[in-house]
C-alpha cells in the first residue's frame, strides 16, 4: 500500500467503505477489537482492502498492513470473517486464529432509531445485555470489546466527526482546513458578504458558506460538537461574530489576535451593556492556539488545530513524558455491563 493510502483520516476509510458496498466489487474490513499493553492503533481502527487495489487506512505503524492484505484474500476467497491475534514485541507472531465458524455474529444498532438490527447466528437474549453499552459507545464514536456470558462481544461505535467551523477566507484560513480535515474534523469555511468564499479556494473544507455576521447563527447548526475560529482580521466582523458565537452551545470559540483586541472589543461590548458570564468566557480562546513558538502560517495552523484537538479531548497539553499511565485514555463507560 502507499504512503498516501496509509495516513489518511478515519473518514476517509469510512467513505472507502461504503464505495466497496455502493459497488459491484467486494472488499475486506479489518478492524482492531482489543489491545493489550501498549499499541500505535486503539480498538476501533480500520482498513479496508477493496478486492480490486491496494488498502485504504492503517491499524498498525505499517508492521501488519501487508500481512492484513494478504489474509483479506484469504477472506475474499471464502467468504467467511476471521479473528486473527498477533504479538508485535520483537520476536512476536501470529499466536491464534480463531475458528471462522466461531466469528461473525453480528447486529446493528441504529441510533435514529434507537433499534436493533440482530443477524441469524447473533444470540437473542445477548442484546438486552449490551444495549446500554452500545449505546454510549455509539454517541461517544469509541469502540471496545468485552466478555459476556462467555462470549466476546465487540462493539464499535461510529459517530459523526466533530465540526470545525473557520470564519473568514483569509490565505492563513486555507493551512488550518488542510491540518483540521486531516486530523478527522468535518470543515466548514464561513466568508462574509460572498467575499473570497469560493469552495475552490478552500480543497480541503467539506463545505465553503457566506453569510454576515449578524446572521452566522443562521448559516450554521453550531452545537456541542462544534469548534470554531474566528480569523476574519476585521474588528467590526470579529466582534460581531464572537458576540452571537457565545450565545451557541459552541465549547470553543478561537479569535485571532493579541490580548489587547479582545480587550478593546471588551470595551466596545461593556458600552453597548454587552457583558460575559464566566461560562461564555471560558469557552473563549484568544489568542487563538497553543504556544509552539512557531510563526508561519503552517505552524500557526498546527498550533491552532492542536489546541482544538485538546479541548475536544478534553486534554492539558503537555509533553507525553509527563504524563503518568497510558497514553491513550481507556474507554470509559457509565452503563454496567
Amino acid at each position: 500500500m502507499t504512503d498516501a493510502n496509509w495516513s489518511v483520516p478515519e473518514t476517509e476509510v469510512l467513505a472507502g467503505v461504503r464505495e466497496v458496498l455502493e459497488s459491484d466489487l467486494r472488499g475486506v474490513l479489518a478492524t482492531i477489537i482489543d489491545v493489550e499493553g501498549s499499541a500505535y492503533r486503539r480498538p476501533g481502527a480500520k482498513m479496508v482492502i477493496p478486492e480490486d487495489g491496494d488498502g485504504v487506512g492503517h491499524i498498525t505503524a505499517g508492521c501488519l498492513e501487508d500481512e492484513i492484505q494478504k489474509i483479506a484474500g484469504d477472506v475474499l476467497a471464502d467468504g467467511r470473517p476471521r479473528v486473527e491475534t498477533y504479538d508485535l514485541r520483537p520476536d512476536g507472531e501470529v499466536v491464534e486464529s480463531d475458528d471462522p465458524d466461531e466469528v461473525g455474529a453480528r447486529a446493528y444498532y441504529d441510533p435514529a432509531t434507537d433499534a436493533f438490527d440482530r443477524g441469524d447466528r447473533f444470540p437473542a437474549g445477548l442484546v438486552d445485555r449490551i444495549d446500554e453499552a452500545t449505546r454510549e459507545l455509539t454517541e461517544q464514536g469509541r469502540a471496545d470489546s468485552f466478555e459476556v456470558d462467555g462470549l466476546t462481544v465487540f462493539v464499535d461505535g461510529v459517530a459523526a466527526p466533530d465540526d470545525l467551523v473557520l470564519v473568514g477566507t483569509g490565505h492563513d484560513v486555507g493551512p488550518m482546513a488542510e491540518l483540521g480535515a486531516q486530523a478527522d474534523f468535518r470543515v466548514t469555511v464561513i466568508g462574509f458578504r460572498g467575499a473570497n468564499a469560493e469552495a475552490d479556494r478552500f480543497p480541503d473544507a467539506d463545505d465553503v458558506r457566506s453569510t454576515s455576521p449578524a446572521q452566522i447563527r443562521e448559516a450554521f447548526e453550531f452545537d456541542e460538537d462544534t469548534y470554531v475560529v474566528v480569523a476574519t482580521h476585521n474588528f467590526i466582523d470579529d466582534r460581531l461574530a464572537v458576540d452571537e458565537l457565545l450565545r451557541t452551545a459552541v465549547p470553543y470559540v478561537g479569535l485571532m489576535g493579541p490580548h489587547e483586541r479582545f480587550e478593546e472589543m471588551a470595551e466596545e461590548f461593556e458600552r453597548e451593556g454587552r457583558t460575559f458570564s464566566e461560562a461564555e468566557l471560558d469557552r473563549l480562546y484568544t489568542p487563538v492556539g497553543l504556544d509552539l513558538g512557531g510563526g508561519s502560517p503552517y505552524e500557526i495552523a498546527l498550533s491552532i488545530v492542536g489546541e482544538v484537538m485538546a479541548v475536544a479531548n478534553d486534554r492539558q497539553p503537555r509533553h507525553l513524558r509527563e504524563r503518568e499511565g497510558r497514553i491513550h485514555d481507556r474507554v470509559e463507560l457509565s452503563s454496567n455491563r
